[in-house]
């Protein structure tokens, strides 16, 4: 009896440990987008300063705290190993320019009252990739891939392709398409982004001074903190996200994403009051059909590749 019930318990035991890292990956995941949809309250707080300038700060302020927290994690050999490859800062350059247009386009789109308009765009995105996937990596459509691509095109015909939706649901997925090509994590990669742009938003936050145009010249204490907040806003998600990616399984990831433009939305709506034309309800409605599908298609091709990966470990067993 001792020989039969010995095997259990460390399996038992794995699976405890698995489904409480499963566990501690969702309310990382959960945490994570939770705060990016939040982020629209933020930049309304700093509305009454220039766009371009908001972006300066944040790519300063960020590059700075990133700074810290590498020290902190003694993560700086780690960091020049990843830039000794040519390659890598070669497209951490490419990607450092895609996330300078998607900040500004989003912070634009907040100072404009165009947070719906934000949020369509990462509803986009899932969708955008998956063009990409076929254009560039030569990948098939599947029949239900397919439908969910012709519909989310039908909602952006519908508003006439509209430009900050487009912007960043385009420049995130080339942002995302390089990210993967690249052999460092998250908080590396964007260490970097923003080290290779920070040398330009300092010359421009100098130049502002200097001239006394600037927000932190004549501005409240509250403001100049706000501004350089913008580094908590940026890194807390990320490091979250970071945890969760490496707790959870994709698809579940695939799922907790859309938590974020959905909150974007509501607060679009019920916190900023813009307003919804008929045009523009059916065009999202559509576009949430086409998640939809997206989404279920997805999880039901993992499944069955799941259920064959255990089929075949049951018969090498």
């Amino acid at each position: 009896m001792q020989r039969e019930l010995g095997p259990i318990f460390p399996s038992t035991r794995a699976a405890a440990v698995e489904h409480d890292r499963s566990r501690q990956g969702v309310i990382y995941g959960f945490l994570s987008y939770s705060l990016w949809g939040l982020v629209p309250l933020y930049f309304k707080l700093v509305t009454s300063v220039r766009p371009v300038e908001v972006l300066a700060h944040r790519v300063f302020w960020t590059c700075l705290l990133l700074a810290v927290i590498i020290t902190l994690l003694r993560r700086w050999g780690d960091l020049l190993r990843a830039l000794r490859r040519p390659n890598v800062v070669l497209v951490l350059v490419a990607s450092t320019a895609l996330l300078a247009v998607n900040w500004f386009t989003y912070i634009y789109a907040v100072y404009a009252n165009q947070v719906v308009e934000a949020s369509l765009g990462y509803f986009l995105n899932p969708l955008v990739n998956v063009v990409l996937g076929v254009a560039i990596l030569g990948e098939r459509l599947r029949p239900w891939q397919l439908t969910s691509v012709v519909l989310a095109l039908s909602g952006v015909a519908i508003l006439g392709a509209p430009p900050i939706a487009v912007t960043l649901a385009v420049t995130f997925a080339f942002y995302g398409l390089l990210r993967k090509t690249v052999a460092a994590d998250g908080l590396l990669a964007l260490f970097v982004e923003t080290s290779f742009s920070a040398p330009l938003a300092a010359i421009y936050l100098g130049y502002l001074a200097v001239t006394a145009q600037g927000a932190f010249v004549g501005s409240d204490p509250s403001m100049c903190g706000l501004l350089a907040a913008s580094s908590v806003v940026t890194a807390v998600p990320l490091l979250l996200f970071a945890a969760a990616a490496r707790r959870l399984r994709f698809s579940t990831l695939g799922i907790l994403q859309y938590l974020a433009p959905t909150t974007q939305f509501l607060l679009a709506i019920f916190v900023f009051g813009e307003q919804m034309t008929p045009l523009k309800w059916t065009a999202l409605c559509l576009i949430w059909v086409a998640v939809a599908i997206y989404s279920i298609d997805s999880f039901r091709v993992y499944q069955r590749q799941r259920g064959k990966l255990l089929r075949a470990a049951a018969a090498d067993a």
